[in-house]
């Protein structure tokens, strides 16, 4: 039996609730519709949060070797020989693996993830429409190195990067995709497994025209939860570059400049939609389409004016969870699925779709059987940002504990407010639903390791259980 293709599409800061098909009337995604139409969509995708202010980091490195967030190499700046890759394990087991666009987590770990790959960005974020890029180099070699001074109204000091060239003029959405159809258009005998990840539509917001203009930013509806600041501070310095999203709009936030910032948003996301059309296209046009999985989902989410905030680095919905869609053989269509997962479950999980084994560095879980036939997700999530903030979920109620403020803990009902505007953790009718999350957040606590032998988790419960985060 032939093995199916892998199309694997990553997003950038595209929060869960930016698809129209599935309840934005705003957003204007034709393709994205038609995807979750071909496929099963999972409204609960999650990340556990992060361990650095560029949550894409961790994010993607948990999600290219399925480990947990406190065993990661730091902050998943790399991702250590001894952690298979996703694309490494679909390489071993005789698929062409090619990666494309954006990769955060290492050179020695894209190199024997992937047998092939083109316009492979190694970094975070960049000017969308002159990325300094690389081709593919079987040799594993990545040296030339080239200057640019990305802020030069700012600081006058270059910085290097890894790149043979830039082109210049070509918005990173189109550069990506234009090198993803150039494979899926080659003839090829083995499957194949792509990583496609996008920089949309992480800031800087700007896209074509064209898709700016399918947005009046008056007829934009505001989250529900948008207010002008957010309600107390928790520890995310302003003046730091931790910071730097909640620094794109001014204080306090005004309704006309968030709907600004929501029509920029939208706009970078319509843009990815039309190219997502033409990934489709090409493998319908190709014979591939029929024996290829999609995946398509986000590496973190983005506040946009939630909570008084407009970055990541918090632990609300809007910022831990993300579209999620797998469409392909054996997959059923236009269905959804609430069962709760993390994006470092989709590695064990695509083995389990394709018929691969697992790699026993991988610590996700194979959520296959929840994909083809409904089975239930995780029962409790556990969720954590740097030494900050740490909280647990399950299928109701939210608990989050922040360290720098505790008397501001929040304990919400998210069946009954899923927008998290209204706080129980003081109210004494929810006190044995806060003594149990408590009770669930300390054991998840030890099966995630989060111990006070690494700096993230010593900062945050040095003192912090017997002195006010628990109890």
């Amino acid at each position: 039996m032939k093995k199916p293709n892998v199309l694997f599409i990553l997003t950038d800061d595209q929060r869960f609730n930016t698809i129209h098909a599935l309840g934005n009337p705003d957003i204007i995604t034709p393709n994205l519709d038609r995807l979750v139409n071909m496929g099963t969509t999972f409204t609960q995708a999650h990340i556990p949060g992060g361990t650095s202010g560029a949550v894409c980091m961790p994010s993607r490195a948990m999600i290219n070797s399925s480990k947990l967030l406190f065993h990661l190499n730091g902050a998943g700046e790399s991702i250590p020989k001894d952690d298979c890759t996703m694309g490494q394990c679909f390489r071993e087991n005789g698929y062409r693996t090619i990666g494309i666009g954006k990769w955060h987590n290492g050179i020695e770990s894209y190199q024997r993830s992937f047998s092939d790959g083109d316009e492979i960005f190694f970094g975070g974020m960049w000017d969308h429409w002159n990325v300094p890029v690389n081709s593919y180099h079987a040799d594993g070699v990545y040296d030339h190195i080239i200057r640019v001074t990305p802020n030069f109204t700012a600081c006058n000091h270059p910085m290097k990067t890894v790149a043979e060239r830039v082109t210049a003029g070509v918005h990173s959405t189109e550069l990506f995709t234009d090198a993803a159809v150039r494979f899926l258009q080659e003839k090829h005998e083995e499957p194949f497994f792509m990583y496609l990840a996008m920089l949309a539509p992480h800031d800087p917001r700007t896209m074509p025209e064209k898709y700016r203009e399918m947005y009046d930013p008056e007829k934009l509806t505001l989250p529900e939860n948008f207010c002008a600041e957010h309600p107390f501070f928790y520890g995310v310095d302003l003046k730091t570059n931790e910071a730097r999203d909640e620094n794109l709009a001014a204080h306090p936030r005004s309704e006309q400049e968030v709907r600004n910032h929501l029509a920029d948003y939208y706009a970078m996301i319509s843009h990815i939609d039309d190219h997502v059309g033409r990934l489709l296209d090409t493998l319908e046009e190709t014979g591939q389409l029929e024996n290829t999985i999609i995946v398509f989902t986000g590496d973190n989410g983005l506040a946009v004016g939630c909570h008084g905030l407009m970055g990541k680095q918090s632990l609300y919905e809007h910022s831990v969870r993300v579209p999620l869609i797998f469409a392909g053989p054996g997959i059923p269509q236009n269905c959804r699925r609430d069962a709760r997962l993390y994006l470092l479950d989709l590695f064990p999980t695509l083995c389990g779709l394709c018929g691969l084994p697992v790699p026993e560095s991988v610590e996700g879980c194979d959520f296959s059987a929840s994909v083809t036939q409904g089975e239930d997700g995780r029962e409790v999530l556990y969720l954590a940002y740097t030494d900050l903030i740490r909280g647990v979920k399950d299928d109701r109620y939210k608990l989050v504990l922040y360290r720098m403020c505790p008397e501001n803990n929040q304990l919400f009902d998210l069946q009954e407010d899923p927008a998290e505007t209204v706080n129980h953790y003081h109210d004494p009718a929810f006190s044995e639903h806060r003594a149990r999350l408590e009770q669930l957040l300390q054991e998840q606590r030890a099966i995630w390791e989060d111990r006070t032998d690494n700096g993230y988790s010593y900062r945050f419960w040095e003192g912090g259980a017997d002195s006010g985060h628990v109890g």
